[in-house]
């Protein structure tokens, strides 16, 4: 049962200035912009509260990392909420992912150009619809070698771009649900592009599942953006923006 405050599009507002007022903690479902890290976001908000609370020790976490070229919610926890952090990384998360197929970046994103092309004039939307369905429950994901994971204390991104060679150890992930949304034939560089919804569960990475779809199909595959639209019981539709957060009476005193 989570008592903290939350700090989303229905809160009535404002925030009194005592910190103390909230025992329980806040927590904010931020709409995270695109090129903005997660550290980022923990970073501004801790900064408003501060100059809102006037109290420099503040406790601010996330749960639940989201790349810098993705967008959607990401939950800042402030005060006792952080303790609640675990808790909430552990719940279901719900994706809109844009893949674009024929070709492969090394982080499996646009944060690095193409470094491969491959065919994909075969690929139509029953061999991809029946590729999905292949994903679908259990499975081990190897994690790609530009993210945060820990490899002997130090993240993997960290140690690829000095160019060492990584090696990378699967993990087990589930994936609920995928829909797919639409699948135009010929996207904006010529290649075949797909939108789906992916629900699946903590430590998925949707960076991976776009390579794992591209060799399913016989090609190679990347993202071309993502959201994510569900954390647990936070949905995107309640999620609140920072620039709203502060032209808001929600900091007002």
């Amino acid at each position: 049962m989570i008592n903290a405050v939350i700090v989303d599009r229905n809160f009535a507002g404002p925030l009194s200035g005592n910190l103390e007022d909230y025992p329980d903690g806040l927590i904010f479902p931020l709409d995270k912009p695109y090129r903005w890290t997660s550290a980022d976001a923990v970073r501004k908000l801790k900064f408003a509260l501060q100059r809102h609370f006037h109290c420099r020790k503040i406790k601010v976490g996330h749960a639940g990392t989201l790349d810098p070229l993705a967008t959607g919610i990401l939950i800042i926890c402030v005060g006792r909420a952080t303790k609640l952090v675990e808790q909430l990384q552990a719940h279901t998360k719900e994706y809109v992912a844009e893949i674009e197929f024929g070709a492969t970046t090394p982080g499996y994103d646009l944060e690095k150009p193409i470094d491969n092309y491959y065919p994909y004039e075969h690929i139509t939307q029953s061999i991809l619809e029946e590729a999905l369905e292949g994903f679908i429950g259990p499975q081990e994901q190897v994690p790609p070698v530009y993210s945060a994971k820990l490899i002997g204390g130090t993240r993997a991104y960290e140690l690829a771009r000095t160019g060492q060679e990584v090696e990378m150890k699967s993990s087990l992930i589930t994936i609920e649900k995928i829909t797919l949304d639409k699948f135009e034939t010929a996207g904006p560089e010529g290649r075949p592009r797909a939108t789906v919804t992916i629900r699946c569960s903590k430590g998925t990475y949707i960076r991976s599942f776009a390579r794992d779809l591209g060799l399913a199909v016989g090609s190679g595959a990347h993202l071309t953006s993502l959201r994510r639209t569900l954390s647990g019981d936070f949905e995107i539709n309640n999620a609140i923006s920072l620039d709203l957060l502060v032209s808001s009476n929600i900091f007002a005193l």
